[in-house]
């Protein structure tokens, strides 16, 4: 035992490399030694905090939410009249789906956002590791714990474990799946599905072990609960949906389930629109799961990782000379598609200001409504990351039980969010799986959900939803996912990389 207790002491302390300022105040691992490791609640809340650290150390190492979530769709365009207007027409690469020129084109005056960290995939894989050996330890027993305690813990260790799959298959497709200790082992890439259908069997054995938020409002949405977990399981159940069509009611029914039954959890509720301000600060009733960073704490969002980056100028950016436009706007197009000119909705004047600009006065204050600068201090206004949060769940369960035939459910699904929003009640009219489509992208916009609901709907396959269509050849050789950097092929004679991308990504 005590053998495996110093090789994940190693392994963790070389985890802690990658890692960002702690927000709370834990015992760093490398002051830990292999006899008092893994003994107690502190060393592996420890493990924990590392963990999700190390997570968003990743994602934060480049734009994350617009490069995979946003931009891809083609709805976006970049500012000419900015002085570093070359290096924001990475959108419009995007837009095109030209990843190799992302990534290896010359010119690349966007070399700063390193986009080439999309293409590799190794912290993931740490932070699986990680949570593979707490909950080896875990399951051996730490004599300071209570049983409830141990059942909490190997709960959050087993979802920050699977939402490393998700992320993981969401950019890549088929990854390779483990989850032993201390593996050596070279596996091979894992069909998605079956990847996502291990993840759903792991999730769901400890799900009903886990308490539906915390008392602690310092950690609500910050540590998982069952509602991370629940919001976590719906997003898998939806994305096999899209890819084994042969089961899709299963899945379908499993998310309509779950959804059901966190809202009637009543541990969650949508904040009125102008506290909006709170959601995106983070640790609000909203929050299913997070990755909180604050200035209080000295460890915000890059600012070239945050979205709302590209989409505010001053007086939410400063200075005043450098910001009068943004570097990016959405098409009008693509505005009045979601957001109709003559329909209300209290969501167009929360979050935007021009919305339908067409230029670089556009602003989205969805993502400007924390702002702390003063004089010229050149930083974004202060949001935590959002993962998921519960209107995002609410219209997953809507689009589940439309894909049902259930109708009427889903119609009132839907309009829980709307309420909130205060526009008018949708009235159950013409499609409403396309109906709930379009509410997520106008209640999503910016948060990277955009782009893989086209995927797993299969909307990327038509111009009427897209403005960056792929054709049915292309989807099927892989054209929606990354590049898998060459290291993956290291030590491992098993592993192949994405060959769309390997051909020319045509």
């Amino acid at each position: 035992m005590k053998k495996y207790i110093i090789c994940s002491l190693l392994l963790l302390c070389g985890f802690g490399q990658f890692s960002c300022k702690k927000f709370l105040d834990v015992t760093p691992l490398d002051k830990l030694t292999g006899n008092n490791f893994y003994k107690n609640k502190e060393d592996v809340e420890t493990v924990i905090y590392d963990m999700s650290r190390n997570f968003f150390t990743k994602i934060n190492a480049t734009h994350y939410a617009g490069a995979v979530g946003e931009y891809r769709a083609g709805e976006v365009k970049h500012q000419l009249n900015t002085s570093m207007a070359p290096a924001r027409r990475f959108v419009e690469v995007l837009g095109k789906n030209d990843l190799l020129q992302l990534l290896y084109g010359n010119p690349m005056p966007w070399d700063f956002y390193n986009f080439g960290t999309l293409t590799d995939w190794t912290t993931y894989y740490r932070v699986i590791q990680s949570a593979n050996i707490l909950l080896f330890n875990l399951e051996q027993g730490i004599p300071t714990l209570s049983d409830k305690q141990t059942k909490q813990y190997i709960g959050e260790a087993k979802f920050i474990r699977c939402l490393a799959y998700f992320y993981l298959v969401r950019l890549y497709g088929d990854v390779p799946y483990y989850t032993k200790a201390f593996y050596s082992d070279a596996p091979p890439r894992e069909n998605m599905v079956s990847v996502f259908n291990k993840c759903i069997v792991d999730l769901k054995s400890s799900v009903n072990d886990m308490q539906w938020t915390f008392s602690d409002p310092a950690l609500k949405g910050v540590r998982a609960s069952k509602g991370s977990v629940i919001a976590l399981l719906m997003n898998m159940n939806m994305w096999n949906a899209g890819f084994d069509g042969a089961n899709a009611s299963k899945y379908w029914e499993e998310t309509a389930r779950l959804g059901d039954e966190l809202i009637k959890s009543g541990a969650y509720k949508l904040l009125d629109l102008k506290d909006w301000n709170l959601v995106m600060k983070g640790r609000s009733d909203e929050s299913l799961f997070e990755f909180y960073r604050s200035i209080n704490y000295n460890d915000a969002v890059n600012n070239f990782a945050s979205i709302g980056d590209m989409f505010l100028h001053y007086p939410y950016k400063r200075p005043q000379t450098s910001f009068q436009v943004s570097f990016a706007y959405f098409k009008a197009e693509y505005m009045k598609q979601i957001y109709p000119e003559i329909e209300s909705d209290k969501r167009k004047e929360a979050w935007f200001e021009n919305m339908y600009a067409n230029d670089g006065d556009f602003i989205m204050q969805k993502y400007g409504q924390n702002v702390y600068a003063s004089g010229n201090q050149d930083v974004n206004p202060d949001n935590t990351f959002l993962v998921f949060r519960y209107a995002e769940s609410i219209l997953l369960c809507a689009e589940a039980q439309a894909n049902l035939g259930h109708n009427a459910e889903a119609t009132t699904l839907i309009n829980m969010v709307r309420e909130r929003a205060d526009a008018a009640p949708y009235d159950g009219s013409g499609s409403v799986k396309d109906f709930v489509f379009l509410e997520r992208s106008r209640e999503l916009i910016g948060e990277g959900h955009h782009y893989f609901d086209l995927i797993r709907t299969k909307r990327i396959l038509s111009r009427s939803w897209t403005s960056n269509p792929l054709t049915l050849d292309q989807f099927n050789r892989g054209g929606w996912t990354w590049p898998i950097n060459e290291a993956a092929r290291n030590n491992n004679p098993y592993m192949t990389l994405n060959t769309y991308w390997l051909t020319g990504g045509k």
